[in-house]
């Protein structure tokens, strides 16, 4: 049938203002997926040309390294250190082995580094040095594909790459031995070897999981002119100063560390480390790896070699430290300076939004104050609540309790993710009618406006997490609030939400894999501080009916948390961990079992039943869980006096400390007696502390060390000498783990440990 002239058909076209904030939400989903995606690891490259690295080939080293585990001074290390050798110089590279003590505050250790030199072309009296640095020793319990298997190949590659086309400045490829004892290779090349003598530039090349981005978490400090030629030559540059800063006080360490501390070096510290369940366990098998974080590393080994091997390296320090962020595969980054101007900047905006949306009336003053309150409730529920989800996994799966991060965590961070958002959508409903969207607003940009001048004062290099979002949020809601029409506030609230994005998204997505699920509350916490730059679109979004959205994303939480529950199980491919050693005092005949785990497992509560003082074992003291143990017959090492000098006011006495079984360690510590003023282990100084002897030395020689202590008295020395070897399977009482029971990423999982104390 015909229309009816001059009457229009009803029209079910949305009103422009909705249709604006859909095209808004579907450019900030394009984009947090953009940000994400600029944050994972590029896909392996297999057919490349040959002037570029290789993660085939690279992977091919990772399984002859990463065949079995190679702890420092074992013959499987020797294996490793001799495969390194013969490849570097079938490349034809100037390769030799420091064979040598290196010593690392009350730890020492017999290290030999593989040391390899590609010469530059500028004459010698003006190169610099590039040095990469990778350690080839692995944990004793694991064999270390990633952790340092990575950066072994990384190094391998990159030398059969950097070798047909030497650049100016020498590079160093140095291959360290005892990493994972004390970091005494690297100790010992610093301290002694001469390509050291000069310093240069340092990228160390790591693994803390199997897979992941290859994050540049530390540098040494006046680090501005680093992140310069880092942000210009980086493939896949994922780094934050907000790491940095957060690194530096943490207690952990790698190789990097004693170049950092030397003073006479400057340098970028690197790895991946996501799949950290594996990590220093028997899991860090080759097939675990993710040849994508492999490819990472090695782009980004070549790449910066390349960038440093051709700058002036002593220009490299600076005065200052950079800010520095990841955004859509480029990183921003701006000096130091600028960081208490951007933030004092965001602060003044935050509080000239609060003056002008008064003035059109936006907001009232006491709706404002009622908004600052208000914001505080996000900022702490989702993060305790997010922590409290990791509780209630633990009392569902007790065996959670000691995972330094999950096998499976996929299900676990979504389920963060949409727990979040259940908290800021219930927040929003309940309160946006009786405070107002703009009040609340206001006062979430105010608190993230208060968190950038915290962060100025305490941590610099985090100030932009805050103070960037809070002022480019307050900036678009100033033009929307003074402008007053709505496309214009669209595009505002889009640009700030888009920059919020990039800055915090990637930031969070690093927290996961950096922190792990047992500590949740940190992700949350930075995907919280979204909240402001996103309710100018969430409020048009959600409408008059914004009651039920909360309870459903609160619903979808709980069911993606079930879903990691179903999809991560602990199976003989993915076991729970489980710590255990064992102690023999050979003065006594006494022996136990000991394990560091705060609430032992099913496995391991087999074997201790109380919380006991344990004397100390190996830098361990206090309290443990630890039970009774059948004593082995295993011999004591053995103590030999070689000379007894008699001296002005006290002694000079060397003894020969003879392991009676192979070991790895060998711990000394000097007793009650004289005060011990000085000491030398196999010719090496080692450190004395208010007169006492306190000291483990790794990958000892079969044939003993021998040690001299020049004590301030005549009198008898009590000298404690603790050998320990690793695995229990043969001990009387031990009963062999169940399949899906492994053994934990510990350097004292499986050691055995055998005392004794002698007066000499």
């Amino acid at each position: 049938m015909g229309q009816t002239a001059g009457v229009r058909s009803p029209t079910i076209t949305p009103p422009p203002r909705l249709l604006a904030v859909a095209a808004a939400w579907l450019i900030i989903a394009v984009v947090t997926v953009v940000a994400v995606l600029s944050v994972m690891p590029p896909s392996p490259r297999t057919d490349v040309p040959a002037d570029e690295p290789s993660a085939a080939a690279a992977f091919a080293h990772v399984e002859r390294i990463g065949a079995r585990t190679h702890v420092a001074g074992s013959a499987a290390n020797d294996e490793v250190r001799t495969y390194i050798l013969d490849t570097l110089r079938g490349f034809g590279v100037q390769t030799r082995v420091q064979d040598t003590v290196g010593v690392n505050g009350e730890q020492a250790a017999r290290v030999r580094n593989v040391v390899a030199t590609i010469p530059g072309t500028a004459p010698e009296a003006e190169r610099g040095r590039v040095f990469l640095v990778a350690h080839y020793d692995s944990v004793q319990v694991g064999p270390g594909a990633n952790d340092d298997g990575a950066g072994v190949s990384t190094l391998l590659e990159s030398a059969r790459v950097l070798r047909a086309a030497p650049l100016r400045n020498d590079v160093v490829l140095l291959f360290t031995d005892a990493e994972e004892a004390c970091l005494c290779g690297a100790q010992a090349f610093v301290a002694s070897d001469p390509l050291a003598a000069q310093g240069g530039v340092v990228l160390n090349v790591e693994a803390r999981g199997t897979g992941g981005p290859v994050i540049m978490f530390e540098t040494t400090r006046g680090n501005a002119n680093l992140i310069d030629v880092y942000a210009a030559a980086a493939p896949h540059p994922v780094a934050t100063s907000f790491a940095v800063e957060v690194y530096r006080i943490l207690p952990n360490d790698t190789d990097f560390s004693p170049f950092r501390d030397a003073g006479r070096f400057t340098g970028l510290n690197s790895a991946y480390i996501d799949g950290a369940a594996a990590y220093h366990s028997p899991e860090d098998v080759p097939a675990r790896m993710d040849r994508g974080s492999l490819q990472a590393h090695l782009d980004s080994a070549v790449a910066l070699a390349r960038a440093f091997g051709d700058q002036d390296v002593t220009a490299m320090p600076a005065a200052q430290d950079a800010t520095y962020f990841p955004v859509l595969d480029m990183l921003v980054h701006y000096p130091e300076s600028a960081v208490w101007p951007l933030a004092v900047l965001a602060a003044v905006t935050v509080l000239a939004l609060a003056v002008v949306a008064r003035w059109r009336r936006a907001a009232s003053v006491p709706r404002m104050l009622g908004g600052l309150l208000a914001a505080v409730v996000p900022l702490v529920g989702a993060p305790l609540l997010a922590q409290g989800g990791w509780w209630l996994l633990v009392v569902i799966r007790p065996d959670y309790a000691g995972v330094r991060d999950v096998w499976n965590p996929t299900w676990y961070r979504w389920a963060l993710v949409v727990l979040v958002a259940a908290v800021v959508l219930t927040w929003f409903a309940l309160l946006r009618k009786v405070i107002g969207a703009v009040a609340l607003g206001v006062g979430g940009l105010a608190w993230l406006a208060a968190l950038g001048i915290v962060l100025a004062s305490l941590a610099p290099g985090g100030s932009y997490l805050a103070a960037v979002p809070a002022l480019v949020g307050a900036v678009c809601a100033l033009v929307a609030v003074a402008v007053g029409r709505t496309g214009v506030g669209v595009a505002a609230a889009t640009v700030a939400a888009v920059v919020g994005i990039v800055v915090l998204v990637p930031t969070a997505v690093l927290f996961f894999p950096a922190l792990g699920l047992p500590v949740a509350a940190v992700p949350a916490f930075v995907l919280v501080l979204l909240t402001p730059v996103l309710l100018p679109l969430l409020d048009p979004l959600l409408g008059g009916h914004a009651s039920w959205q909360g309870p459903v994303a609160l619903v979808a939480a709980v069911a993606l948390g079930a879903a990691g529950l179903a999809a991560d199980r602990f199976t003989a491919a993915d076991p729970v961990p489980a710590q255990l050693m064992y102690s023999l005092d050979a003065d006594t005949g006494q022996a136990r079992w000991v394990t560091e785990e705060d609430q032992p497992g099913a496995w391991t509560a087999g074997y201790v039943d109380r919380r006991q003082l344990v004397p100390e074992l190996l830098g361990m003291s206090g309290f443990f869980w630890a039970g009774p143990a059948p004593a082995a017959a295993l011999p004591a090492a053995r103590v030999d006096v070689v000379s007894d000098v008699a001296t002005g006011a006290g002694r000079t006495v060397t003894v020969r400390i003879v392991p009676q079984r192979p070991v790895r360690l060998l711990a000394l510590e000097a007793g009650d007696g004289p005060t011990v003023r000085a000491a030398t282990v196999a010719g090496a100084p080692v450190d004395v502390r208010d007169g006492r002897l306190d000291l483990i030395f790794h990958a000892p020689p079969p044939e003993g060390l021998e040690l001299r202590l020049e004590l301030t008295a005549q009198g008898r020395l009590d000298l404690s000498v603790l050998d320990g070897s690793d695995g229990l399977s043969g001990l009387p009482g031990f009963v062999p783990r169940p399949p899906d029971v492994g053994i934990a990423g510990s350097h004292t999982s499986e050691l055995v440990a055998v005392t004794r104390t002698q007066r000499i």
